[in-house]
């Protein structure tokens, strides 16, 4: 299998590795960022997905196409099925997440807040008697603290954000008002091709003039919980997980097997990992309209990223 597990090239500065992305940032203000094929979920990596990253990258170009009359965005380039350069950003403190359902399974989504008895969470009451997988009355945003550390994301309430000086009442007020513009947007073009965009997360960050930009990633399979629309009635009657186009294919099996934020995470099968790579390039077809495919030139394809890369390498 063809897969990008790494992507370190001692010729470019500033390297910085993420979960899932690695990062350079260049001496002229712009940022390198490669999507590796790495999965990850409760805070650790679990396993490499085959063209995982190039669906990643592909599925976030479609969306900044199509958002980016809402807000800007940090895009400057595509050199390769895996990159983006972008412009360099001071990212913001805060994640925030806008959910449209009771839905989730980890730590901090607002399903396992519930099922755990709480009502009062990210500043929002929720009322009784709820069901796994409704839908909300509204889109509501749940803000975490950004671990920039490798720790637990926290939430957060807005009151919380501003009062503590993580981001100032006119920051907080642009990020609310982006995020849920986005989220309508992208809830309006997934009902379109059959698609209920369930939540998803957002990063935002500042250049060097102070503007708010949109950052990272948009409405992927990574960022984003999808489920397939027409499933999700009989699913919800029957209180079952509706069919979905996200990392929790692979995500509710560790969960089943294992405490995965404290046990060490058993191997993945390999049909799982290779039914989960179908998952992702079946996403990026139906979220985008487009057929996928998969750029499988070059020996290796850290040798095809590296190529392609050519040009941002120092000349001497």
């Amino acid at each position: 299998m063809r897969i990008l597990s790494e992507a370190y090239f001692p010729e470019l500065p500033n390297y910085y590795r993420g979960k899932v992305r690695e990062n350079y940032d260049l001496p002229d203000g712009r940022r390198i960022i490669i999507s590796t094929d790495r999965l990850s979920a409760f805070d650790r990596i679990l396993t490499c997905i085959p063209y995982k990253g190039q669906v990643l990258t592909q599925t976030a170009r479609y969306w900044f196409e199509q958002t980016k009359d809402i807000c800007p965005n940090h895009v400057l380039d595509y050199p390769d099925p895996n990159v983006v350069v972008g412009k360099k950003l001071d990212i913001l403190p805060v994640e925030i997440v806008v959910r449209g359902y009771l839905a989730g399974t980890t730590g901090t989504s607002i399903l396992t807040l519930y099922k755990a008895g709480q009502r009062e969470m990210y500043g929002i009451r929720l009322p009784d008697g709820m069901r796994d997988n409704q839908v909300l009355p509204q889109a509501i945003i749940t803000p975490t603290s950004k671990a920039f550390d490798g720790g637990h994301d926290e939430p957060l309430t807005p009151e919380q954000i501003v009062s503590t000086g993580l981001l100032t009442q006119k920051q907080w007020d642009t990020l609310s008002d982006y995020a849920l513009a986005l989220f309508a947007r992208g809830q309006k073009l997934a009902a379109e091709r059959g698609l209920i965009l369930v939540d998803t997360k957002y990063e935002f960050g500042t250049d060097k003039d102070g503007t708010i930009i949109l950052a990272d990633e948009i409405h992927t399979p990574d960022s984003s919980r999808y489920w397939i629309a027409d499933s999700y009635p009989e699913h919800f009657e029957k209180g079952e997980r509706p069919a979905s186009f996200d990392k929790d294919f692979v995500r509710s099996w560790v969960a089943e097997r294992c405490d995965p934020y404290k046990d060490e995470i058993p191997e993945i099968p390999a049909k799982l990992v290779e039914d989960t790579s179908k998952v992702y390039i079946r996403a990026y077809e139906a979220i985008t309209g487009e057929t996928f495919v998969p750029d499988d030139s070059g020996e290796t394809p850290l040798a095809r990223v590296r190529a392609n890369l050519d040009r941002y390498f120092p000349r001497r």
